[in-house]
């Protein structure tokens, strides 16, 4: 599904010879500077549905208030607080040889250490639905979008390391440094308990170096596989001798460095790094010395902040990076990243009010993942909760999403290898991975169903309300205004004045011609909110919005 030939002329040619066409070397050649178009609605809310998960009539109303630097500034300069921690919302199993009955229901079990299997893998879907809460109830910001892409950048699977705790203090320590300092946040990974579970750090001897980090290190979390980047096998086996010593405490779940099984010779690297040797030390300092020493070799190097440009980019803005975009775009965004010493905050500033951000070319142009998917519609629909109060019904309904979006292809903090999403580096397809004969029928049927009857949960039911959805639009009595205002809303490229006509006639007019029959029928509503009148509008209502959401347009963001 891409959409770059949705906006190239084509010309009807009278020549009977086929003539080359010529060979097009850029998307666009757009770059950094500072975008200074319009500020409307359509750039609002493109860089909604960029930075967050869908773009809400009240964030779009909000930000109409604000510059488009004052909008960017907020999206990185998150006020709201920290999100209440997930709360045991199962049930203690009888089964367990260490049940976790000392922690109630209703409270968190994030600093309780236990060891039993089935405690962990009730946790873990504790945690699951706790995320999806989260991204539900986003603040205003870039945080829950850019923190989805980091716990996936980092790639470790919680069915691997089998320990809720420890992907949870993983998440957070994510959380913690979302728009901080990136180099900052590869030294802590390097050290957490998950990451070390996960790619066998704890295993890591001076005896038999374990070179499983050491490459990832490398390969897929700093300096990537470009053309450019020409560190050596042998550089691998180096830093695993760096991060020789490393352990986990299983009493306390964090971190520990033992000398005694750490490499204390020094570690000769090759040309790529400029033939640095990062002297071998002894003592309990030596860990965090030498991987000090690892992390200032690798970042003085240019393809770190490449590798993580390429892929920022990917993530938010387009899949494809062509000879222009690596120029005009990638490159000098890294001196950006680079120079500010690998702040993230810089780095994304620049990028979300650059001209190429806002550029015609890069909107309506990404296939939503499947968090963005179902998790965007939601918060689009502005569907309603119960109470925070209520954990058993909230936690019931999140678990329900988070199962769609795994139908749908994506396991939050549970990739499919090392790598994260294959929909963010696997050539060429990138994105369109999304979208297959399995998936597609799966996206359709969700929002059917969140629209014909949602989901029901002790008694509380959650659904789309198209209702209350046409209500908070400017003028829902006028059929082409309510069409229109709502697929500003949902859709990035616009449906034709012969589609919309189609549409309206069809559904809002039930086959009559005159705008009047869906004016009337809405303003008998108003004036009488009988069940029949609601049901006669909300009929239409329901089955306009379903419309939209099959169309091939909603997929894209």
């Amino acid at each position: 599904m891409d959409r770059r030939d949705f906006f190239t002329p084509r010309q009807r040619r009278k020549i009977a010879k086929p003539v080359a066409e010529p060979i097009q070397t850029f998307r666009t050649e757009s770059g950094i500077s500072t975008y200074t178009g319009a500020w409307t609605e359509p750039e609002i809310i493109h860089l909604l549905k960029r930075t967050m998960f869908g773009a809400k009539k009240a964030d779009i109303d909000y930000f109409k208030t604000r510059t488009m630097i004052q909008a960017v500034d907020e999206l990185l300069n998150p006020t709201a607080p920290s999100p209440a921690l997930p709360i045991k919302e199962y049930v203690t199993s009888t089964s367990a040889t260490t049940p976790d009955a000392n922690i109630a229901q209703g409270t968190t079990w994030v600093n309780d250490i236990n060891s039993d299997g089935t405690v962990q893998s009730q946790r873990t879907a504790s945690y699951k639905k706790w995320w999806i809460g989260v991204m539900i109830n986003q603040d205003r910001s870039i945080r829950e979008k850019l923190i989805m892409f980091l716990v996936d950048h980092f790639g470790n699977e919680t069915s691997t390391v089998g320990n809720a705790n420890w992907i949870y203090k993983q998440h957070d320590l994510v959380r913690q440094n979302v728009l901080g300092n990136f180099k900052s946040l590869v030294t802590n990974i390097t050290k957490d308990v998950s990451m070390l579970r996960y790619l066998n750090g704890y295993l890591n001897v001076a005896s038999a170096p374990d070179e499983n980090y050491g490459r990832e290190l490398q390969e897929l979390f700093t300096v990537g596989k470009g053309s450019d980047s020409h560190y050596t096998e042998s550089d691998v086996q180096q830093a695993a001798k760096v991060l020789t010593g490393w352990q986990i405490n299983g009493n306390t779940y964090t971190s520990v460095f033992t000398p005694s099984r750490h490499s204390t010779v020094n570690k000769t690297f090759s040309a790529f790094y400029n033939n640095t040797v990062i002297q071998g030390r002894t003592g309990a300092t030596a860990g965090d010395l030498e991987i000090a020493d690892l992390m200032n070799m690798i970042f003085s190097q240019q393809e770190p902040a490449k590798y993580i440009v390429r892929k920022i980019y990917r993530w938010f803005v387009y899949y494809t990076i062509d000879d222009a975009t690596e120029t005009n775009v990638i490159s000098p965004l890294a001196d950006i990243f680079r120079n500010n010493n690998y702040e993230l905050k810089p780095l994304l500033s620049a990028l979300f009010k650059s001209e190429h951000f806002f550029d015609m070319l890069n909107r309506g142009c990404m296939i939503k993942n499947p968090a963005d998917h179902v998790i965007g519609s939601l918060r689009e629909m502005n569907t309603q909760f119960p109470a925070a109060t209520d954990w058993d019904t909230n936690y019931g309904f999140w678990n329900t999403f988070y199962s769609w979006i795994v139908n749908m292809g994506q396991n939050p903090h549970d990739p499919p290898n090392v790598s994260g999403m294959p929909a963010y580096y696997q050539e060429p397809l990138f994105h369109e991975i999304w979208i297959n004969s399995d998936s597609l029928p799966k996206r359709n049927q969700y929002t059917d169903t969140m629209i014909n009857s949602g989901y029901t949960r002790n008694g509380q039911r959650v659904q789309f309300n198209c209702m209350a959805f046409a209500q908070s639009l400017a003028n829902p009595g006028d059929p082409n205004d309510l069409i229109d205002e709502a697929l500003r809303i949902f859709f990035m490229n616009d449906l034709s004045a012969v589609s919309k006509t189609q549409i309206k006639t069809q559904i809002l007019l039930t086959g009559q011609q005159w705008d009047y029959y869906w004016t009337n029928a809405w303003a008998a509503y108003e004036v009488s909110p009988t069940t029949a009148n609601f049901n006669i509008v909300n009929t239409r209502l329901k089955s306009l919005f379903q419309y939209f959401f099959n169309l091939s347009e909603y997929q894209l963001a």
